[in-house]
């Protein structure tokens, strides 16, 4: 028998600590992690989801309060970060640098993988990392639903992963 949403709720805010922690290990900011806490929170009830046990209810929300902070941090990626211009001239002088040397052997297998990634799955992958949108908007982008699209992502980390792993292990 699914949880009811007090019951969900109760065990939600008993991991409440452990949930926002998991949002501020990637945002590292006290208040968004309590906010993306929160919207798991209300995410939990209002959606439709059914949980069978505490574990699953967990699990889903661990996973969503990581999903949300990697959301939350490409929405700000253009936000100043109010540094001095000094500082900004010296990053800028070591980009500049590090953009000169070679990228190494794993960004060049990393590459070929892409290279023979499928149409379909590289639009998946330059929607979501190269043009930045969310998995939601993906979904929306190519007509599926955002788990598959989630499913679909996953699927193709692990493809890249092992591509790359095969490339540069001695053969």
């Amino acid at each position: 028998m699914p949880l009811d949403h007090e019951t969900i709720l109760r065990h939600l805010f008993a991991a409440r600590q452990r949930l926002s922690a998991a949002a501020w290990l990637i945002v590292r900011d006290a208040q968004a992690a309590e906010d993306i806490f929160q919207n798991v929170a209300l995410k939990s009830v209002t959606r439709g989801a059914s949980f069978e046990h505490e574990g699953a209810l967990l699990s889903w929300a661990t996973v969503s309060a990581r999903r949300e902070a990697i959301d939350w941090l490409r929405k700000r990626k253009n936000e100043t970060l109010g540094l001095e211009p000094d500082v900004l001239e010296l990053l800028d002088h070591e980009w500049q640098t590090k953009a000169s040397q070679p990228e190494g052997a794993r960004m060049e297998a990393l590459r070929e993988c892409l290279a023979d990634v499928p149409n379909k799955s590289r639009e998946l992958l330059e929607l979501r990392y190269f043009e930045g949108h969310s998995c939601h908007e993906v979904a929306e982008k190519v007509g599926a639903g955002v788990e598959a699209v989630y499913q679909r992502l996953s699927r193709l980390h692990r493809q890249l992963k092992k591509c790359v792993d095969q490339r540069l292990s001695p053969a």
